[in-house]
């Protein structure tokens, strides 16, 4: 029998404690997904092979960039934009294509509403499993930064939390915007926007090769300002910048949770 199956078979009319909710969908979905855990691996190979042809291979014919007055190797430069993107990638793969399943083919979500879950514990539990995902893709890559050599402060010990906090903002957006899409063709615009952050985003060269007014575009995207929480934590130059980007990942995470609470609440019960 299944957790969700348990919680509706007691009969239990009151609701659940938030964390309890969190923790019943967590468990279901590690229930459902312990026995393919190989398809995890996609999402951390893609960047860790990114790091060792372009951060690695590549970096033997660049001298580095300089950051916060010093000149860093180009791979401890690209390695952080990595780490950023793979908290935004495995985070994204749940909170999109699995929560589209969810939500329109499978009818989990309704199902789940027969127990004492409720549409806001569905999102938080939802967003849980998505944020474990990408925390797992980044705790990962940032102990192969420590084995390469390519974290250079103490900093570092909080970019985990960061990365957890950039998987929390993709993952709140992501859902959000799953609840608006019709059809699996829609997704081609998760590609079409991811692509381009993960390219431009500050995560191969500095953003001042961009004009100034594109620049100033590139600075307000939800992924260059982790890469920018992630580069200063691992390199130790910690500055205002990584304040701007705690605030503008939290505004984002907030903001996305409240779309998804409302749009489950039409979708599911209207």
């Amino acid at each position: 029998m299944s957790p969700l199956t348990a919680a509706a078979a007691t009969g239990e009319t009151r609701r659940l404690s938030a964390l309890g909710a969190v923790g019943l969908l967590v468990q279901r979905n590690y229930v459902v997904y312990r026995g393919a855990w190989w398809i995890f691996l996609s999402g951390f190979l893609e960047p860790v092979f990114y790091l060792f042809s372009i951060g690695v291979g590549v970096g033997q014919l660049v001298q580095g960039f300089e950051v916060d007055g010093r000149t860093i190797e180009y791979a401890a430069f690209v390695a952080p934009g990595m780490l950023a993107a793979a908290a935004m990638n495995g985070s994204l793969l749940d909170s999109t294509f699995n929560f589209f399943f969810k939500l329109k083919y499978s009818k989990t979500f309704e199902q789940m509403l027969a127990t004492p879950l409720g549409t806001r514990d569905i999102a938080r539990g939802e967003l849980a499993w998505s944020l474990l995902r990408g925390g797992t893709y980044s705790l990962a890559f940032l102990l192969i930064m420590v084995a390469m050599g390519l974290v250079s402060s103490w900093w570092a010990v909080l970019v985990l939390p960061a990365a957890l906090l950039i998987g929390v903002a993709f993952g709140a957006v992501g859902m959000a915007l799953t609840t608006f899409m019709r059809s699996w063709q829609d997704f081609e615009y998760v590609t079409l926007a991811t692509l381009p952050l993960f390219l431009f985003s500050a995560t191969f060269f500095p953003v001042d090769a961009f004009p100034t007014w594109l620049a100033w575009v590139v600075e307000g995207t939800p992924l260059y300002r982790g890469v920018v929480l992630v580069r200063e934590l691992t390199t130790g130059t910690v500055s205002a910048a990584s304040a701007v980007s705690v605030v503008y990942l939290v505004v984002l995470s907030v903001a996305g949770m409240l779309v998804v609470s409302r749009r489950l609440d039409r979708l599911l019960l209207s």
